[in-house]
């Protein structure tokens, strides 16, 4: 399993634009294949930071995401919204189960 955690800062005044953007890649990524979690989160106290956690079966399904024709006009669309700040990790993970 891979799972990829980032945090992102944009201009606050972008924000609207921004989730507009998000939410059709949102929409479009569930939809591939091997993706199992792919969320955006607002930080409450921080206008402009959101958090992502993304969630897949494999390596390869995460390398085709970023050729999807909607991560691509997301990524584009990516340099309007006055970034600044973003972590990107990328975790695999061997084995998953419950917390207790």
């Amino acid at each position: 399993m891979i799972y990829v955690v980032a945090t992102l800062t944009i201009k606050p005044e972008t924000r609207a634009e921004f989730i507009a953007a998000a939410t059709a890649c949102i929409k479009e990524t569930r939809k591939e294949p091997g993706c199992k979690t792919y969320l955006f989160t607002a930080e409450l106290d921080d206008p402009g930071a959101f958090r992502i956690f993304e969630e897949w079966e494999s390596d390869e399904a995460l390398k085709a995401h970023f050729h999807a024709p909607h991560m691509k006009r997301f990524q584009a669309a990516m340099g309007g919204f006055g970034i600044k700040g973003m972590t990107v990790h990328r975790y695999e993970i061997a084995s998953v189960g419950p917390l207790r």
